[in-house]
């Protein structure tokens, strides 16, 4: 996955950023994605932590199961899945807030609510 991601952040279009959504989601991910990028030249500028109890991301993913068809969010699947974050991904919240670029956002509030919190605190890093 870093290798792929190194050849994308060489193409011309991620020059000026990058979103990297879903990754890196475990220790060592994140580990290979720093090495890679501090190769390149790159850093992260910002990650975003969403914030959001187990029992409504439980309540979005079976809400999105049945008007969506999704047959791979099953009870059982989501608790793995959750079981898998706070076991594995959850660690990289005090790794990236360490390095001083964590931002919480909210995530338990309207899309546009969250968009805009999104948006604020890209509008702030720009300004640093």
């Amino acid at each position: 996955m870093v290798a792929l991601i190194r050849e994308r952040l060489g193409q011309d279009d991620a020059r000026e950023g990058f979103v990297l959504d879903g990754f890196p989601r475990t220790m060592r991910q994140a580990e290979a994605l720093d090495e890679m990028l501090r190769e390149i030249g790159r850093d992260l500028g910002v990650v975003f932590e969403f914030q959001l109890e187990d029992q409504v991301g439980r309540e979005r993913m079976l809400r999105r199961a049945a008007e969506e068809g999704r047959t791979d969010d099953t009870p059982g699947a989501i608790n793995e899945r959750l079981r898998l974050y706070h076991e594995e991904t959850e660690p990289l919240i005090e790794y990236y807030r360490t390095r001083g670029n964590l931002v919480g956002i909210h995530a338990d509030r309207s899309v546009d609510e969250v968009f805009a919190e999104i948006q604020q605190a890209l509008e702030q890093m720009a300004v640093r």
